[in-house]
């Protein structure tokens, strides 16, 4: 009975809820900050006829063909999106996190990528058609060199949801959920470079400064990113919905599409082509990382300084 208990109270646990919070108020600032960097990366990934170049250069050309506010087009989607989404992966990261923690015996960096790739694919699973309508009100009116993609009508989030639905079926609300499920590698990677790094700082009850926390978010979304980088532009590709495949359904359709579409990327660009938007990556998803953990950190202990006074007071 015990046992049970224990995990009904990590599961609905006020520290859990606190850590779930802190991650999406982190994320909605940090995003919120860096959103441009978000909209140049998002234009290199899609539209394969625009030419790579610096990510200051993109973002001059978006503004002067498009205006200045076009760096933040869907910037509300996406914020909705990532509080959601980060949410639920704080939410079920520290609540398996809470339940495991009576395993000493397990290794903390396998304990920490397997709790990692569980809450990723939770999130994934909950979130994708958020994510999917974003993508799509993000480009919504952008200026594409490539002839072939269509511009899309949508009037807000709840138009794009039923319009997707009504003409492309349900089931498009998951686009590019493999490639998605298979990056949940990426967070997990990210989270476990994070928290061991963070134990190593903090040994011997060291106290870790804003500085170190901003570094070490910033080296774990780092590796995270660039190793799974192809897969992300896959995802967003096949999240814009334009891309017709070979009209094979389920799981063996979704894996051909992915693997069609990195040998057409590697074809048409070389195997530099799987990074095209790397820098634009890295310095928007680095900073924004670095960023949120800051102040996730900075949330969650001031609100347990917050919590502990009360409970002395009560006392």
């Amino acid at each position: 009975m015990s046992g049970n208990g224990g995990s009904i109270v990590g599961l609905f646990s006020y520290e859990t809820l606190v850590h779930a919070v802190a991650g999406a108020m982190g994320s909605v600032t940090a995003m919120t900050v860096l959103f441009p960097l978000d909209t140049a990366k998002s234009r290199l990934q899609v539209d394969e006829n625009r030419k790579s170049k610096s990510t200051p250069i993109i973002l001059a050309e978006i503004a002067q063909e498009e205006g200045l506010l076009s760096l933040y087009r869907g910037w509300f989607p996406v914020i909705s999106s990532l509080c959601c989404s980060n949410f639920v992966y704080f939410y079920t990261f520290n609540t398996l996190k809470q339940l495991t923690a009576s395993s000493p015996n397990k290794s903390r960096l396998g304990k920490d990528l397997l709790i990692g790739i569980i809450s990723g694919a939770v999130n994934v699973i909950l979130t994708t058609p958020m994510w999917v309508v974003n993508t799509r009100l993000k480009l919504q009116g952008a200026k594409f060199r490539n002839e072939d993609l269509q511009q899309t009508q949508y009037r807000g989030i709840f138009d794009a949801f039923s319009k997707i639905i009504a003409t492309e079926g349900v089931g498009a609300l998951w686009n590019g959920t493999l490639p998605s499920l298979i990056l949940v590698l990426n967070p997990a990677v990210q989270f476990m470079f994070y928290e061991s790094m963070k134990r190593r700082a903090g040994k011997g009850g060291k106290k870790i400064s804003s500085a170190e926390i901003f570094l070490i978010g910033a080296i774990a979304k780092a590796i995270a990113t660039t190793a799974t980088y192809p897969l992300q532009t896959v995802q967003a590709i096949l999240r814009f919905g334009q891309y017709k495949g070979d009209g094979k359904g389920g799981v063996i359709g979704s894996l051909s599409n992915v693997l069609s579409l990195l040998m057409d990327r590697i074809k048409r660009h070389g195997a530099l082509g799987l990074y095209k938007g790397l820098e634009a990556k890295l310095l928007q998803t680095v900073l924004t990382a670095a960023l949120m953990f800051v102040v996730y950190e900075k949330i969650t202990a001031a609100t347990f300084k917050v919590m502990r006074l009360n409970r002395k007071l009560k006392q």
